[in-house]
């Protein structure tokens, strides 16, 4: 007899507030539950009118027909996400509890299934409200702490997949895949899986990958069996960055087979690289890659009710925007986005939801956690670093409220300090899960913190530089590096506030009495930084203000990546801007608005991104007339291949007068020349000077300008 298929439980479910008098009557079929409310699943409570103040916990029902299993066949329920933590009931049997909001659990509810044909599933789902930042206690990362989604928001719910399985006696429980090596010679791969067999029984576990088949015996104990081994595969096809190769993808398919027939069997879709690490440099398959890259926040702040295709679409404006690589910012996503980062080439900087502060409660289902997501995701090709924790600091200081002057300077030394004294979650819960993250997959580098700055016996991690937000001039970050190299191996974050063109949500005809309050509560508007930066008070109307806001963050934009780009790995080995798209309406430093609606600087970013850019040193803002001027230009390419019979033009103009540059040569691959110094004197007159780059060579075109103004 044919085994049933999987019963999916997505769909419509009876939901209700919890209270202790409800929770003990809800998972039994005889409670009436018809004026209870209906609910999508999977989705948030929050989408749903009824509970859109609720901080839960909710209860959950629904009733389904199901095929009672044959012989020794069994049958699981499978939970693949719940917001964040439940408590699992079926036909009034207490299944068990989830914790994790990605983490997926599996129940067997064989008796059950044998006893009846109509059920009834129960879930109480909780998602408390942290009552102190600085020592959370749920492991949700940006979804209940961060300043680019509403602080107010409650992400609770059934966000993923419900649904029965059946299988034979013996079920993978689970499969870690790990490709360890690749070259053109062979791969290999490594598996880890646990097998829940119902007896002591012999089986023939098989592994398949293409042409390649592979059988082993085994005999099994009654309950888990955890078993390793190893797949080599001879001449493989290559997966590569897109800015590299191509990315063939191929299944791996693990089926166990008992007494001759099918069990069970697991697949998942891989492919075969190696990655190395020198520093921040990222090398793949051997070829080293300067890695063009942005944060990237939850698709939407509802992630389980983002479709398919605006998952996906991350991905792909990535790639057009010429980026390498998405950071995942302190929180895992949905499965489709993984898929087409491998097959679009997109690297993933895949962060563990961790952000700021936590309990010193959270260290055991922390590290669990982190397990888990080697577990979920650690077969992806994309996934080229793993971080445990984002900003380890118990954030109490608000550098987006503060004024200026003593105020910014006082706040500015507390977070410094924060950085540099030991504090349990940098040198305890990070140290714990980096040892986690490090003993279940070799093949990637683990860093412990992101953001962590140069301190006594210690060279920092990655650097997150606000130059022209949280402190200082946006002309500063050349000094700044140049002062400190270390800073420049991979800066991680920087960027600029910038209002949306979609801006309904700020109530623009109240302008210039908007209600800064709520845009600052709800919508992430930090008012003390654009007063420094972009003030309103200068702007006649709401629409050139916001015109104001995208021109600085463009700028911003531009001259940071040009800046890191010029000092390619000399020592930098690549950045990640903060950041591409909202998840939520909202005025923050993405460059894509909740809708993808791209503000300036996304194009400022698509220039700079350019495979060949020419670059000059920036000059002045202000020149007074007869000053010295010194500029370096430089050719960036990040071809694979030599950029001959290159010919660069300068022209520098200004009112009444102009001088020319004229340089030939060769680019090689991979690489950033400085071609020459352009030496100059400001021109008598006040008025504005500009500085414009074009280059050629064959059918590559690349251009660029700047602009100072010379002051009487």
């Amino acid at each position: 007899m044919t085994r049933p298929e999987a019963v999916d439980l997505s769909g419509t479910w009876r939901v209700a507030p919890s209270d202790p008098e409800l929770r003990l009557a809800f998972p039994t079929a005889e409670l009436d539950d018809d004026s209870w409310e209906e609910l999508a699943v999977p989705g948030h409570w929050r989408s749903h009118a009824a509970f859109a103040d609720s901080h839960g916990p909710l209860l959950y029902r629904r009733r389904v027909e199901l095929d009672r299993p044959d012989g020794d066949d069994r049958t699981w329920l499978v939970v693949d996400g719940i917001f964040y933590q439940g408590d699992v009931w079926l036909d009034g049997r207490y299944l068990g509890d989830t914790e994790g909001y990605f983490v997926p659990h599996t129940f067997e509810v064989t008796d059950c299934a044998r006893a009846a044909s109509e059920h009834l599933i129960g879930v109480e789902v909780a998602c408390s409200p942290e009552s102190d930042l600085a020592a959370k206690r749920n492991l949700t990362g940006v979804f209940q702490h961060w300043n680019s989604l509403d602080p107010d928001w409650n992400p609770g719910g059934i966000w993923r997949s419900l649904r029965f399985e059946h299988t034979g006696p013996v079920r993978v429980r689970n499969l870690r895949v790990l490709c360890t090596r690749a070259d053109a010679r062979e791969a290999t791969v490594t598996l880890r899986a646990e097998l829940d067999s119902d007896t002591i029984r012999s089986v023939h576990l098989r592994t398949s990958l293409g042409e390649l088949v592979e059988v082993g015996e085994h005999t099994l104990a009654e309950g888990p069996n955890f078993l390793d081994w190893t797949l080599v595969v001879a001449q493989p096809e290559l997966w590569w960055p897109h800015a590299l190769g191509a990315q063939p993808m191929q299944t791996l398919r693990v089926e166990v087979d008992v007494d001759g027939r099918a069990s069970h069997a697991v697949e998942r879709r891989i492919g075969l690289r190696t990655l190395r690490w020198d520093d921040w440099t990222l090398s793949v398959n051997g070829e080293r890659l300067f890695l063009k890259g942005a944060n990237q926040g939850p698709t939407r702040m509802a992630l389980g009710e983002a479709t398919p295709d605006e998952l996906r679409r991350d991905v792909t404006l990535a790639r057009e925007a010429g980026l390498d690589l998405l950071r995942l910012h302190a929180h895992i996503s949905r499965p489709e986005l993984y898929e087409a980062a491998d097959e679009q080439g997109v690297l993933v900087w895949q962060d563990l939801p961790l952000q700021w502060g936590y309990a010193h409660t959270v260290r055991g289902k922390a590290v669990i956690q982190a397990r888990a997501a080697v577990d979920l995701l650690g077969h992806h090709p994309s996934i080229a670093l793993w971080c445990a924790h984002n900003e380890s600091v118990a954030v109490d200081v608000d550098l987006g409220g503060v004024t200026g002057g003593a105020g910014t300077a006082r706040q500015l030394l507390r977070f410094a300090a924060k950085q540099e004294l030991p504090n349990w979650n940098r040198s305890v819960l990070d140290r714990a899960l980096t040892q986690t993250l490090e003993a279940a997959d070799r093949t990637r580098r683990v860093i412990p913190h992101s953001g962590a700055l140069p301190r006594p016996g210690s060279g920092g991690t990655d650097t997150h530089l606000y130059f022209g937000w949280y402190y200082g001039d946006e002309r500063s970050l050349p000094a700044a590096l140049r002062a400190m190299p270390r800073l420049a191996r991979f800066v991680s974050e920087f960027g600029a506030q910038a209002v949306p063109d979609d801006a309904g949500f700020c109530e623009p005809e109240r302008w210039p009495e908007l209600d800064w309050a709520r845009l600052g509560r709800s919508h992430n508007l930090q008012k003390a930084r654009f007063d420094r930066y972009v003030p309103p008070g200068d702007h006649a109307t709401f629409d050139a203000w916001r015109d104001a806001t995208q021109a600085y963050q463009a700028t911003v934009v531009k001259h940071h990546v040009e800046t890191l780009r010029r000092l390619k790995y000399r020592p930098t080995g690549g950045f990640c801007v903060f950041a591409f798209g909202d998840g939520h309406p909202g005025v923050t430093w993405a460059l894509l608005d909740h809708r993808r609606v791209p503000k300036a600087a996304f194009s400022a970013l698509v220039e700079a991104c350019r495979p060949v850019i020419v670059v000059a040193e920036r000059p002045p803002a202000r020149l007074r007339p007869g000053a010295c001027v010194a500029l370096d230009v430089h050719v960036v390419s990040d071809l694979r291949s030599t950029l001959s019979d290159v010919e660069l033009a300068a022209r520098l103009s200004w009112t009444g007068g102009e001088h020319r540059w004229r340089f030939g040569g060769e680019v090689p691959a991979d690489d950033c020349v400085r071609v020459a110094t352009l030496s100059w004197e400001a021109p008598p007159d006040p008025g504005p000077v500009v500085l414009e780059l074009s280059l050629t060579a064959g059918d590559i075109h690349a251009t660029n300008r700047y602009e100072s103004i010379v002051t009487g």
